[in-house]
């Protein structure tokens, strides 16, 4: 409707121009707005409405910050790792947590299919779908403002050919409005991230315990206990840096073995679960943020820096309970009406 409006009044000017009519005044920045002419008018009618008080539920970022963050790049992380700089990453699988997560200063934003068990219930990251996980990666992307944001191929979309992987990722930055991609596996996949990067994709490996395998691990093992078995996870770093990883995950790897893998490479690395000594780190936001129940089973690097579920259910029941009461909604919370207006409306309905 603004568009239209805009529209007509353009219409309008030229034609008024046309006839050789003097144009309205220019508006400078410190001129007083003159609200006679049709394009002020409509202007300054749709700005007012614009401030109005919202009387319906909506999800707006909120008042901007004063200062806002500078946007993070792949140079930006590049950087950080060569100062020694820990980056921090977490997961946000919708609008509201990677809000939260780029207020807080995240450098990273990862977009993990563990939303299949976090948001969506399912048992293993396995069930989720491709179209799933684009869907909260655009609801994720319309958050994040300064976070570098990252979507993680679901399994079966990446494994079959490298042209199958490239083909995903694309739809991963055009479709999930993703600015890099994760993908699991070490030197068998390396010629498919290869693909991924020199199509300009960024790409985050990963590499130890990779989850969409845990099948064929005998389940969620730690990997490199062993000299043998740190020596192959070690491989695998290298060759996935080789193939052009910008960074790689680290999962469930000896602290030791993960600070010799990270001195050996010339990519960050971040570590969950594999010790202080990794380029930087992540978490499963809900899981650190404590929103489900008391006995959930949390990996043991999980540290729990706050408890979510117990402040939002007792916000729930109190809601329950002065709904129950009547305590809610209080006048505060309601809309008012002229007593003129009230009594004519009464007086209508006196028959019906």
């Amino acid at each position: 409707m603004y568009l239209s409006s805009l529209s007509s009044v353009a219409r309008r000017s030229c034609a008024t121009l046309s006839r050789g009519t003097r144009p309205p005044p220019t508006l400078s920045s410190t001129s007083t707005p003159n609200t006679t002419t049709p394009f002020a008018s409509v202007f300054h009618q749709k700005h007012a409405s614009n401030q109005q008080t919202r009387h319906s539920s909506h999800s707006p970022m909120g008042t901007p910050p004063t200062n806002p963050r500078k946007k993070v790049t792949i140079g930006t992380l590049r950087a950080m790792h060569k100062r020694g700089e820990p980056i921090t990453m977490i997961t946000a699988h919708d609008f509201p947590s990677a809000h939260v997560a780029d207020a807080a200063g995240m450098d990273m934003v990862l977009v993990g299919d563990s939303l299949a068990m976090v948001a969506l219930g399912m048992e293993d990251t396995s069930e989720v779908l491709l179209e799933e996980m684009l869907l909260h990666c655009r609801s994720v992307a319309r958050a994040t403002k300064a976070a570098f944001t990252i979507g993680d191929l679901p399994m079966g979309s990446y494994e079959i050919a490298p042209e199958q992987a490239l083909e995903t990722a694309i739809r991963f930055v055009k479709e999930g409005r993703m600015q890099g991609i994760k993908l699991e596996g070490g030197k068998e996949m390396a010629p498919t991230i290869a693909k991924i990067t020199r199509a300009g994709i960024p790409v985050l490996g990963h590499v130890g315990l990779t989850p969409q395998r845990q099948n064929a691990l005998g389940g969620f093992r730690v990997q490199g206990k062993t000299s043998d078995g740190a020596m192959k996870v070690l491989e695998d770093a290298l060759a996935i840096q080789e193939a052009g990883c910008f960074a790689m995950v680290l999962e469930a790897v000896p602290a030791e073995v993960a600070s010799i893998i990270t001195e050996k490479l010339s990519v960050p690395t971040i570590g969950i679960g594999a010790g202080n000594g990794c380029s930087g780190q992540v978490l499963v936001q809900v899981d650190m943020t404590g929103n489900f129940p008391p006995g959930r089973f949390l990996p043991k690097f999980v540290k729990k820096y706050g408890d979510v579920w117990s402040e939002s259910l007792r916000a729930i029941e109190t809601y329950r309970d002065e709904v129950k009461s009547r305590q809610y909604p209080a006048p505060e919370h309601t809309y008012p009406i002229p007593q003129a207006e009230l009594e004519a409306f009464a007086e209508t309905v006196k028959d019906v």
